[in-house]
Formats: C-alpha cells, sequence, structure tokens
C-alpha cells in the first residue's frame, strides 16, 4: 500500500530561520569570513526567539558553513549557506559512532601492518596522496581527496585481502567520516600533520608507533561538532 499520502511532517522554526539566513547571505552578497548579524538582532528581524536562532546557528555550525567566535560573532565559512536538511544529518549522527569504531579498529591494524609490509612503492604512494592534500588546503579546500587517496595507500601497503574488502564495505560510511571531519574549523592542517606521523612511522618501519599514531588520528576525527549536538524537536504550530 503506498504511503504517498502520510501524514505530512511540519516545519521546525528553526529550519525556516536557516532558509532565510540562506537567502539573506545569497541576495547580500556575502562571502567567506564576512560576519552574520548578532543572534539578538536576527532575532527581531525574523520575528522570532533568540533560541530559534540559536538553533540554527548550531545547525549551521554543525555543518561547517558557519564558525562562532566566543564573544566574536559568527562568521561564514564558506561563500553560500548550502543547508544539508536536518533529517539527514540525524541519520548520519546515529550512525558515525559505529563508523569510527570501526575505523580504529581497521584503520589501527593496517597501519601496524603497512609498517612490516611496505614496499617503496607504497610509500611513493603516501607522499604523493599528501602532497596532493597539500595542494588542496592551499587552495582553500579540505583536503578530501588527498586524504581519501592516503588512507588508500595505507590500506594497500598492508597487504592485506580480507582487511581491505572490509575497508571497502564501508568506503561510503568512511566518505561521511571524512567529510565530517574535514570540515570542522583547522581541521585539514591538523589531520595533514597527523597523516605525516603516520607516513613517518611507516616509512621507519616502526609498527607500534605507526599503530598509536593512526589511533591518534582516528580519535581526532571522532572529535566532531555533530556527535555534541542534540536535534531540537520544536516545530512550528
Amino acid at each position: 500500500m503506498t504511503d504517498a499520502l502520510r501524514p505530512m511532517a511540519k516545519q521546525r522554526l528553526y529550519e525556516q530561520v536557516l532558509d532565510r539566513l540562506r537567502q539573506y547571505v545569497t541576495e547580500g552578497g556575502l562571502r567567506a569570513g564576512d560576519r552574520l548579524p548578532p543572534e539578538r538582532d536576527l532575532a527581531q528581524r525574523l520575528g522570532v526567539s533568540r533560541a530559534s536562532v540559536k538553533q540554527a546557528i548550531v545547525v549551521l555550525e554543525v555543518q561547517g558553513l558557519v564558525e562562532a567566535r566566543h564573544g566574536g560573532g559568527t562568521y561564514l565559512v564558506r561563500d553560500s549557506l548550502d543547508v544539508e536538511p536536518v533529517e539527514k544529518l540525524v541519520e548520519r549522527r546515529r550512525r558515525l559512532p559505529d563508523v569510527l569504531e570501526a575505523r580504529e579498529a581497521l584503520e589501527t591494524k593496517l597501519a601496524e601492518l603497512a609498517a612490516e609490509r611496505r614496499t617503496d612503492e607504497d610509500l611513493a604512494a603516501m607522499r604523493a596522496a599528501l602532497a596532493h592534500m597539500a595542494e588542496e588546503i592551499e587552495g582553500d579546500g579540505h583536503g578530501v581527496e588527498g586524504d581519501r587517496l592516503f588512507h588508500a595507500a595505507v590500506t594497500a601497503a598492508a597487504h592485506s585481502s580480507i582487511l581491505a574488502e572490509f575497508m571497502r564495505s564501508i568506503a561510503d560510511q568512511i566518505a561521511e567520516s571524512r567529510t565530517e571531519s574535514l570540515r570542522q574549523p583547522h581541521r585539514p592542517a591538523r589531520s595533514l600533520a597527523q597523516h605525516q606521523a603516520i607516513l613517518d612511522a611507516i616509512a621507519d618501519r616502526r609498527p607500534g608507533r605507526a599503530a598509536a599514531a593512526m589511533r591518534r588520528h582516528v580519535r581526532t576525527v571522532a572529535k566532531v561538532r555533530l556527535l555534541d549536538w542534540e536535534p531540537e524537536e520544536e516545530r512550528e504550530p
């Protein structure tokens, strides 16, 4: 039986605020680094509570679209507010802890094996990946593709077909966690430095050090604003 006529969900008030903020940024020609009006002013101009504005700002923070500086206002990180639907955020928040747990277990072992088994060609692939990531970051990107290439090179360097298959089976979820992490403020440069530490340990054939460096890295990846976010259920009557 079709569910096309199921009850329609009412839009949360802060989602309406998000729509207005996106329109404001577009029509005002705001760019990365520009400051949004204070929450009090936004609430007055939109005719909503400051709580609704604050909820909207938090959603933008979670998605890495704005940076709220303590005592200094809220600033755009990108040139637009292409906001992801709240329902998608909620779903990703639900599955992210399991993905990060799996990444730590698998990738720590892969780094250890890579330090034992890597070839010169494997090292060349890792170095090329880091060079690519550095170029992306210098070009004001997040370094997502370079990050993907580096972890793929570590996986290949472990020369374990079964572990590689496990990694392929959760590739989409890993991609989500990668994007979530790298859009955190100041995260790309930190991630690049952690990758270099992993590479150094693998190059030196230090399995324990490589595993520890990878574990620290994945635990940094796990520190994302999304996991601290509690979605509000406020809805427009």
